[in-house]
């Protein structure tokens, strides 16, 4: 709920800087991007009301005979949009959906990722992310012919092959002007692939940034007449786009996952919050990587995960305990590599936040590291080592998914219900389509 203040400010804002539209942002249980506009004669009445919608108009929110909820705009995102013309200004803020007596409703990510945070600090807990975002750039979304990079750089170059380092450059003012920090961004490792990595932050905030930071990029790319994607796998042979995420618990001002007698640094908390990702991690998965194509960067490698283990500097492991800098215990961290970029973040924080919470509650045991990389490993002798492998594919996933607890508990019976009825849905559309490697392979010789 907004405060007095925060709403003071807001309309205050709205009057002196003449904005004449506001955008509410909210999304649906798949992460796309929803918004409604008001006019600045409506912004204190919806503060105080909320803006009634039918929710059965967005995936995922309401039944026909319960269709109207209410957004509340949260003033603590309240931003100017850069974008917009001096003379038509305009500004947005995220939204909270609530029932239509004011309690929050079941449907709406935001309210599962607040409820979450609100029982870890209940126990004393904070929680911040961190996260690497990797995304393509290409000439085209059209998808009647193969994906066409604009450009045919690799991991860190600067080069005049690095066409697309402008659009980077400024997409990050982009960002910079609607307060969201950057700490890094380069060409990653694929033809016309680029990471932008945000500056730790608590979960909330962080979700709403990766929202509002795939709006931007996608953006400036469509003003420069190329395009933008999320999509994990969108090129054959070649590295798929990622979302590590770096987690942190903090009990007041201390890095609950630090303890400089550990020879990882990691606290015993830190080492049960690993220990819940690992043990849960193959339940969440279906939620962490959302799409058919989510498990094509899954299963070919490269940097992506495909095993249930942990390590300090090993990146084929799934989590890994970056060394933190020397002499700042609060920078102490844990990585979790399998995320994609197209998930919803609220729902994904929510369930490492649950998974490694749930380590922690019941004390979970950390299984002993990774040694060597994983990919080199027959799967006999991954076995002998107990070492799971990560789902292969989203019905896969959506069977761990749908015997979890932990998972229907985190998520709420409406979004964990509704979501497994989608995802199977997409799974069976799939799986009735012929590609074109099929027909490659087989059309002749059968």
């Amino acid at each position: 709920m907004s405060s007095d203040n925060e709403i003071a400010y807001v309309l205050r804002t709205v009057e002196e800087r003449a904005v004449r539209l506001i955008r509410l942002w909210f999304t649906d249980v798949l992460g796309q991007h929803k918004s409604v506009a008001i006019s600045p004669a409506d912004l204190e009445s919806v503060f105080h009301e909320g803006l009634q919608f039918d929710g059965s108009a967005i995936d995922g929110f309401s039944r026909i005979q319960e269709s109207d909820v209410l957004a509340r705009p949260d003033a603590s995102t309240f931003e100017l949009l850069p974008w917009a013309k001096s003379d038509e200004a305009s500004a947005l803020m995220f939204c909270d959906i609530e029932n239509l007596d004011g309690t929050p409703f079941a449907g709406d990510p935001r309210q599962v990722l607040k409820r979450n945070l609100t029982t870890a600090r209940e126990r004393g807990f904070n929680f911040f992310c961190a996260p690497e975002v990797e995304f393509f750039y290409f000439a085209d979304n059209d998808p009647s012919h193969a994906p066409q990079p604009i450009d045919q750089a690799s991991y860190f170059d600067l080069t005049t092959a690095d066409v697309s380092s402008d659009l980077r450059k400024t997409t990050l003012h982009m960002l910079e002007a609607l307060s969201i920090p950057v700490e890094y961004s380069f060409h990653e490792d694929s033809p016309s692939q680029h990471e932008i990595d945000l500056r730790y932050n608590d979960a909330l905030t962080m979700a709403d940034n990766i929202m509002t930071l795939r709006l931007v990029v996608k953006k400036i790319a469509m003003e420069r007449g190329v395009y933008a994607t999320f999509m994990p796998k969108p090129l054959n042979h070649v590295q798929g786009s990622g979302m590590h995420t770096h987690l942190s618990l903090f009990e007041g001002d201390k890095n609950a996952f630090h303890d400089d007698a550990d020879p990882h640094g990691l606290s015993k908390e830190g080492q049960a919050f690993v220990a819940g990702l690992l043990h849960h991690a193959r339940e969440i998965t279906a939620v962490t990587n959302q799409l058919v194509n989510s498990y094509k960067r899954l299963n070919e490698g490269y940097e992506a995960p495909q095993f249930v283990s942990w390590a300090g500097n090993n990146r084929s492991a799934l989590v890994r305990v970056p060394t933190h800098k020397r002499n700042k215990a609060d920078s102490a961290r844990i990585e979790y590599r399998a995320a994609d970029p197209a998930c919803n973040p609220y729902l994904t924080f929510s369930l490492l936040l649950a998974a490694g919470m749930r380590g922690i509650e019941h004390g979970y045991e950390l299984p002993d590291e990774a040694a060597g990389n994983l990919f080199e490993l027959g799967r006999t002798e991954r076995r002998k080592q107990g070492i799971a492998s990560l789902p292969t594919s989203l019905t896969e996933a959506l069977d761990e998914m749908e015997g979890s607890a932990l998972v229907r508990e985190t998520l709420g019976e409406h979004i964990f219900e509704w979501f497994l009825r989608n995802k199977r849905s997409e799974w069976a559309e799939y799986q009735h389509q012929v590609s074109q490697w099929e027909l490659n392979r087989y059309l002749r010789g059968w």
